[in-house]
Parts: C-alpha cells; structure tokens; sequence
C-alpha cells in the first residue's frame, strides 16, 4: 500500500510542476552549409578564351538543341548552382550583344528589389564589361555579366540555382561563388 501512495504523490508532484505557459517557440534554422577551400584550376580549349575556375566545380559542354560553339556550363553540383557561359564572335554587331544582355538582365526587375552595374575594365588584358548584381529575395538570377573586347569576342554568363529561388537562405552560398565569378572574370584572357 505504500508503494501505491509514493507512485500517486510522484505522480501528483510531477503534474503539478509542469504547469507554466510561459512556452517561446524556437526560431526556424537552417541547415549548416561546409563551403570548401578555394582553389583554382586553368580552363583550357579550342575556345578563343582562357578562365580560372574552382576545383569544385566542373565543366560541360552545352549540348542543347540551341547551343553555340563555346558555349559551357560551370556547374557547383554540391550547391546545384549553374554558372551558364555563352560565347559569340563579334561582328559588328557588338551592341546588339550589349542590347541582349541588358535586356535578360532586365527580366529580373519584376523580382529584384535593385540591379547592380559594376564595371569590369582589364586594359593590359583587353578585357571589359559589366557585372549586374541582381538583389532580391525571389530574383531567378542573383547574378549575370558580359566581358568583350568589343571588336572580335563577347561572353556572357549568368548564375542560376535548380532550387526555388530564396535567396535569403542561399545567401552564403551566393557570396561564396560571387567570389568565384570575381576569380573567373579577373583570370579571363582572350587568345
């Protein structure tokens, strides 16, 4: 009978000290992303133009129905980011080129809160163009850019990821491969 007494006391104890409705949800978290070292490696091929690119990513072929000569993929698999990379020879149809770019970058103000013109100029490399940062929580494309010599060569790329677009939690990961992008675009010659 003891027993059945201190087991309802414990029991009653127990009840009664659990009676605080002073609960705090906690914060919503996000999951840890390892981003790697930084290392590069040279771009080589038949293309008239040479880049650096991470050891983390890699290279393709684009071998879609619409595909050009030159044109490449710089894929970050682990952060299933797309670095796409179109080339096309200049023929005086530069600011055509110009036009287009400016005009896919736009495509994004629907979903930007601000598009970003950082100028790219590389005199001793006859390299120049325009960086477009797109900010914007929703924007497709956090990032796009085109680098000419304006008189023979002109390469755009553009920086997508296959996730839905919230550009808040994938801001790390963004940073890191704006950085990369800085690397591409500081490392690009022409042949």
């Amino acid at each position: 009978m003891r027993f059945y007494r201190l087991l309802f006391c414990l029991a009653l104890v127990g009840l009664t000290s659990c009676g605080e409705d002073d609960y705090t949800p906690k914060p919503r978290g996000f999951f840890r992303i390892e981003l790697p070292e930084k290392k590069y490696q040279s771009y080589q091929s038949d293309c008239p133009f040479t880049f650096e690119y991470p050891v983390y990513s890699s290279i393709e072929i684009d071998t879609k129905a619409n595909a050009e000569p030159c044109w490449v993929n710089l894929n970050f698999t682990k952060f299933k980011g797309t670095l796409h990379i179109s080339y096309k020879p200049v023929n005086g149809n530069v600011a055509q080129y110009l036009e287009d770019a400016r005009e896919l970058t736009n495509k994004h103000i629907v979903k930007a809160d601000a598009i970003n013109e950082i100028l790219i100029s590389y005199p001793a490399k006859n390299v120049y163009g325009l960086i477009y940062d797109i900010e914007g929580s929703d924007a497709a494309s956090p990032l796009q850019f085109f680098v000419t010599d304006s008189s023979k060569h002109f390469l755009r790329g553009a920086l997508y990821f296959t996730v839905r677009p919230n550009n808040d939690s994938l801001q790390p990961v963004i940073k890191f491969i704006k950085e990369d992008i800085d690397r591409f675009i500081s490392s690009f010659e022409w042949k």
